[in-house]
């Protein structure tokens, strides 16, 4: 348990120490360009662009939402199960769409992510079963963008879609008995995001924080295996720091 408590640490301290070092970068960014007097780079160029392109690059950690079935009071050797965070990272391509000042259309086609998720299991004899899922995401997000008026070369905005998401490494058909828990290769997401733009003379960095809601039951259930049998259903949770570069 101990163990599992100092890596539990060790990840959020290592996201932490990744959120510092972006709000780093993109400050020292906005002072640099604060400096430049009288470059206004979005009204010369950027504003008379209908759409651009661009790559994204981000780290993310997720976790399963976990709908435990009456079966668990019944188990003689699984006391409680519990969904752990663990870490990832993801990069894609962006497309983004002007609709008017303000809002715009914005695809990223396709997403690569990658996601480590855990389940522990708690065992009636105090020892600690912990299941490892991991998976490689082909992601294909849609989301609508709203754009404050921009200042000199800033400007906020607010992001909101869905996500649709194949399990490239879903083990739901495996036939192997140590898969302790199979997962569907299946998903579709809510997503909802914040972030700023800050306008370059060659490119626009985005930084963005984003969460992500999973609608679908993910539990490809087996009655026929004990750490499965105590689950009734499992939901994707995940928050993504995602860096765009677009242009």
């Amino acid at each position: 348990m101990q163990k599992t408590i100092t890596r539990d640490m060790f990840h959020l301290h290592s996201y932490q120490i990744i959120t510092y070092f972006l709000l780093c970068f993109c400050l020292f960014g906005f002072n640099n360009l604060n400096a430049q007097k009288g470059s206004f780079n979005y009204e010369n160029k950027f504003s008379k662009k209908d759409y651009y392109f661009g790559i994204t690059l981000g780290f993310n950690t997720s976790r399963h939402r976990i709908e435990k079935h009456p079966q668990l009071i019944n188990n003689d050797s699984i006391m409680s199960v519990n969904a752990l965070y663990g870490p990832g990272f993801n990069l894609g391509i962006v497309a983004n769409i002007k609709l008017g000042n303000h809002f715009d259309f914005r695809f990223l086609l396709p997403t690569l992510s990658f996601a480590d998720r855990r389940l522990q299991y708690n065992m009636t004899n105090s020892t600690v079963v912990e299941k490892k899922i991991e998976s490689v995401f082909l992601e294909f997000p849609i989301h609508f963008r709203y754009k404050s008026k921009p200042y000199k070369d800033f400007r906020v905005f607010v992001v909101a879609g869905a996500k649709y998401s194949v399990d490239l490494a879903s083990n739901s058909r495996s036939r192997k008995a140590d898969d302790l828990v199979k997962i569907n290769q299946h998903d579709l997401s809510v997503e909802l995001g914040v972030g700023f733009q800050v306008f370059f003379p060659y490119f626009i960095l985005s930084p963005e924080i984003k969460f992500s809601y999973g609608v679908l039951d993910l539990h490809a259930r087996d009655s026929n295996l004990s750490f499965s049998s105590t689950i009734d259903k499992l939901f994707s949770r995940g928050f993504a720091i995602s860096l765009h570069f677009e242009g």
